[in-house]
């Protein structure tokens, strides 16, 4: 029981506490360190020569060390002779051990001082992190530590990294939320316009015809769309999206998505230039790359067709490979440019005052990019406009 109780207190000591005991026993065990290593220095002497004495004047000496004045001559002679003129016994008398004792209570104090001071400002710090990392746990994110100055530099690193991480976890959460609400948003919508339709029909509401019935059916379809492109990006997000990548004409596959768009970019009035100045092949899954290709075309079409025209054109380095995406519409703000990409994001960073889509188009587009070890990234024209970079593996 007894064991029991002091390992609890033990682990239930501060770090100050801690640190305090860590200290005294340090100073107080080297101080009876070195006064035993001094003595034993001194002794394994003695001892020494002590063994090269003949028998019978080892025996004499022992006599004349309880009473050296049985014949001091004689005594000192022996001394002399077989330990040296410098020789000091190897003993403390009460005088010694005053001394050594008013030593021990003069330096240990300034020892303690001087340590504890020192250390008390890392105690503070890491119990400030101890009680922030506590906080983070139990779901408040956003706590953060200060960083004095004349920490050690680990030390400071390590808060300025928990301080990174807790803002970081304050943003996913705050994100999170925001993806859940525009999500039930999202799936609401298309579920109670088919839901409603519905029970107009079975109200005699309205007439339980073709043309009702494919209304529903387009909602119906609009809501497995965005289940299926939720489906994809948490695939993506996971690293468990399958690709099958195999060399591939990039040129070609944008080709065959330009066709495929050429429809609806005739009824918005854009024409789409494709500059194929390079012939340029990537490791790529041609069908999952041919998405990210259609879904910037169509991101164009949405919300830059009033710039009239979307420039396709190429880059290439001795690793990589670029698909260049510039369009001459509005651009979105400088503060809201980074959030283009997050899920649902768009009426907030909508080119248009008409929205359309789901708002995970760019979001599925960068995850199949970054599944691919490629990248997806954006930035303004300095002539208008935004400018959307694919970077693939060359083949």
């Amino acid at each position: 029981m007894n064991r029991t109780r002091f390992a609890s207190k033990s682990e239930n000591s501060s770090l100050w506490n801690w640190i305090c005991r860590k200290v005294i026993s340090l100073a107080v065990g080297s101080i009876i360190l070195i006064a035993f290593c001094m003595w034993l220095r001194f002794y394994i002497d003695s001892k020494w020569h002590e063994y090269r004495m003949p028998a019978d004047v080892r025996a004499e000496l022992a006599r004349l060390v309880k009473d050296p004045e049985q014949n001091i001559n004689r005594y000192h002679a022996i001394i002399d002779r077989w330990y040296g003129v410098d020789y000091w016994p190897p003993g403390m008398g009460i005088t010694d051990w005053l001394i050594l004792a008013v030593l021990v209570l003069i330096v240990m104090p300034v020892i303690f001082t001087l340590t504890l001071r020192t250390a008390r400002p890392l105690s503070v710090q890491i119990s400030a992190l101890a009680n922030a990392a506590k906080s983070v746990a139990q779901g408040s994110f956003g706590n953060n530590v200060t960083i004095p100055e004349h920490l050690p530099l680990e030390l400071r690193s390590l808060s300025e990294s928990f301080n990174g991480m807790s803002m970081q976890l304050e943003r996913y959460e705050k994100e999170l939320k925001k993806s859940h609400v525009a999500m039930a948003h999202e799936l609401r919508s298309p579920l109670t316009a088919a839901t409603g339709r519905l029970q107009g029909m079975l109200d005699g509401v309205f007439e339980p015809n073709e043309t009702q019935l494919k209304m529903v059916m387009r909602q119906l379809n609009e809501l497995n769309r965005l289940v299926e492109d939720l489906h994809l990006l948490k695939l993506a997000d996971a690293g468990q999206l399958n690709l099958n990548i195999v060399p591939a004409g990039l040129s070609e596959i944008v080709r065959e998505k330009m066709a495929w768009i050429a429809p609806s970019a005739g009824r918005a009035g854009m024409s789409i230039q494709h500059t194929q100045n390079l012939m340029l092949s990537g490791m790529v899954d041609p069908y999952r790359i041919g998405q990210v290709f259609l879904i910037l075309m169509d991101n164009a079409l949405r919300y830059a067709a009033e710039g009239g025209v979307l420039e396709i054109s190429y880059e290439a380095t001795p690793d990589t490979v670029s698909v260049i995406f510039r369009d001459k519409g509005p651009a979105v703000p400088d503060e809201l440019l980074d959030d283009i990409f997050t899920p649902f994001v768009r009426e907030e960073v909508s080119r248009s005052r008409h929205s359309g889509g789901s708002g995970l188009g760019l979001s599925i587009a960068r995850a199949i990019c970054e599944a691919h070890g490629g990248r997806l990234e954006v930035e303004k024209h300095e002539k208008g406009g935004l400018v959307f970079r694919v970077s693939l593996r060359k083949a």
